[in-house]
């Protein structure tokens, strides 16, 4: 009987250790393209070299939001922006990469100007302000200072969720009954994860989880596109508009947005490891990727359903933030999904650093993506450079090389 059981127990041991081996040999897949390794370094020096055109030109108590080449003239914001923690991310992972002292120093000047908004409340979009600079900036180079300013940060955020919606309220109203929420709130919700880690305080965990719970329940078409934006009713919670603000229609797919949302769910997987995620992390990806108006190049058109595709504009901004949210993606998915995100990710980020959207040196006024689209209805910020653009081309193509290790 005892070796019967030891028998029976020796063979469960060999079938576990055998499906790691096996499940480690369909993650073997992946093998860096060197040319695109090398494209990658290349990027990284020119813009470099970009990024101190960039601190040339700038006011000293501002940050980079655009550049009009046609006018040759830049668009600023104080740090209040919602940009305003990119361009100090993108120096630091610059730096990162070249080691160049100069982005190093002009990126801790630039924390010190934006070091007062992690008491802001009145912005959900703390974790971009604040997470993508001072989040950088730790993971670098850790200190108690950081620290302290992330979570005050994620206590600001926080004071914007509403239980009985189950959501942070993203743009404010005259109305006391709109409670607005925007897709783009999920990549918010990365700082809320850190916040618990590093406190040990879960009411942040529990309301990322809230947060992307309703956001999964009631954004989300039977295609696993996304709305815009969904007005609740803050005293009910109950539904009072879904449609659209930088889209083509209410009933579109803007493209940022599904990029946004793609990004998001896989950062819920990464912090929970619950299965759901993944799952909504795979079938947006699956919206996006087998979308008949998915250019050959895979750069979106900034919106899935303009009407006058192929002839309108693409969104560099919105194929950056694919191309990284797919290669995180790929470590998560199974073989034959993983294969084809790192797939997508390398022609993103080849067509990326072409001359037709990367800029050449000493143009674009330093930024160094051309091509993005901030806002079509709005009229804003149109076929022109975005600081986030660049932040997310930057990360896109650090993942990949670490990929490559």
């Amino acid at each position: 009987m005892i070796a019967k059981l030891i028998k029976e127990l020796a063979t469960c041991c060999f079938l576990l250790l055998l499906t790691k081996i096996c499940t480690a040999q369909e993650k073997k897949f992946f093998a860096a393209n060197k040319m695109l390794l090398q494209t990658i370094q290349k990027n990284f020096k020119d813009a470099d070299a970009q990024y101190k055109v960039l601190v040339k030109n700038l006011p000293a108590d501002s940050f980079p939001k655009t550049y009009y080449p046609e006018e040759h003239k830049y668009g600023f914001s104080n740090s209040s922006w919602w940009c305003s923690g990119f361009y100090p991310g993108t120096l630091l992972n610059l730096y990162q990469q070249t080691k160049d002292e100069m982005l190093h120093k002009e990126a801790l000047r630039i924390l010190e100007m934006l070091n007062k908004e992690q008491f802001n409340k009145g912005t959900h979009d703390l974790g971009f302000m604040m997470y993508c600079s001072f989040g950088t900036a730790n993971r670098m180079n850790a200190k108690q200072e950081y620290k302290e300013i992330l979570l005050n940060s994620a206590k600001s955020l926080s004071t914007r969720f509403n239980p009985t919606v189950g959501c942070i309220k993203s743009w404010n109203s005259n109305n006391p009954n709109d409670f607005i929420v925007i897709i783009d709130n999920m990549m918010n919700l990365e700082l809320l994860f850190w916040a618990t880690k590093v406190s040990g305080d879960s009411s942040f965990y529990k309301i990322a989880v809230t947060h992307a719970n309703t956001t999964m329940k009631n954004h989300y078409r039977a295609d696993y596109s996304s709305y815009h934006v969904l007005n609740y009713n803050a005293q009910t919670g109950s539904i009072q508009q879904k449609k659209t603000a930088q889209g083509y229609g209410d009933e579109s797919a803007w493209a940022r947005g599904q990029a946004w949302g793609l990004y998001g769910f896989t950062v819920m997987y990464r912090e929970t490891r619950d299965k759901k995620y993944l799952e909504q992390a795979n079938h947006i990806a699956h919206f996006l990727l087998a979308n008949p108006n998915l250019p050959a190049d895979k750069i979106p058109y900034w919106d899935f359903n303009a009407p006058t595709i192929p002839n309108t504009l693409r969104d560099a901004s919105a194929g950056a933030v694919m191309a990284s949210a797919l290669l995180e993606l790929s470590k998560y998915a199974n073989a034959v999904a993983s294969k084809k995100y790192v797939h997508t990710a390398e022609i993103i980020l080849r067509n990326l650093s072409s001359s037709k959207y990367k800029a050449a040196a000493g143009t674009n006024g330093g930024f160094i993506l051309k091509h993005s689209v901030g806002s079509l209805p709005g009229n804003s910020e149109i076929d022109v450079p975005l600081s986030y653009a660049d932040y997310y081309f930057i990360e896109a193509m650090k993942r990949y090389k670490a990929l490559a290790k």
